[in-house]
């Protein structure tokens, strides 16, 4: 019998690392048994892969989605990516991000659509982007980190400062619009 791992998504700035917020979140992820994916970057995506991957004897994968583009019939991954903590890098010939997150050659769509549940820490527009089509989506998602971190994220999703409250998201995190485990 095949057990589907559940993927929790880990989003937030490519640069800033925020590892106060990220490390305790990705370990839990780790010591649970999920997979982690992030988009395989630098900063929070970076910060929760390493952190993840550093916990001994979890089962689950670190997990990235890697933007890239096609030149010359050659694929070649956006510099930086992905970053040496993505254990499966899953390979893209989508380039786009930042404030053209949401356009259909963006790997943001993958990002938001594999993980059953998102935490999204503080980012910029491709984080937002993200939020944006996780809406889009209906996938569960709550933002963590300092609240004014959120002021240019949409206002009807839950911002919390709490790691206790995002674990409980998780655990409870509705599971409808995932694959069925089996």
């Amino acid at each position: 019998m095949v057990t589907r791992r559940e993927i929790i998504g880990v989003l937030g700035s490519g640069t800033e690392e925020h590892r106060a917020w990220v490390e305790p979140l990705a370990r839990w992820i780790a010591e649970r048994g999920f997979h982690l994916l992030t988009g395989a970057g630098g900063g929070v995506m970076r910060a929760a892969a390493e952190a993840f991957v550093a916990v001994e004897g979890r089962e689950g994968l670190s997990l990235g989605i890697v933007p890239g583009s096609v030149e010359d019939g050659a694929w070649r991954p956006k510099p930086g990516y992905p970053n040496p903590a993505v254990e499966l890098p899953i390979l893209t010939h989508l380039p786009l991000s930042g404030e053209r997150g949401t356009e259909p050659m963006s790997r943001n769509h993958l990002n938001v659509l594999t993980a059953h549940a998102l935490v999204v820490l503080p980012g910029g527009a491709g984080t937002v982007s993200e939020v944006v089509l996780a809406l889009r989506y209906g996938k569960p998602l709550i933002l963590f980190g300092p609240r004014e971190a959120f002021r240019d994220f949409p206002p009807e999703v839950e911002r919390t400062e709490s790691l206790t409250r995002v674990l409980d998201f998780l655990i409870s995190a509705p599971r409808e619009n995932t694959p069925s485990s089996g």
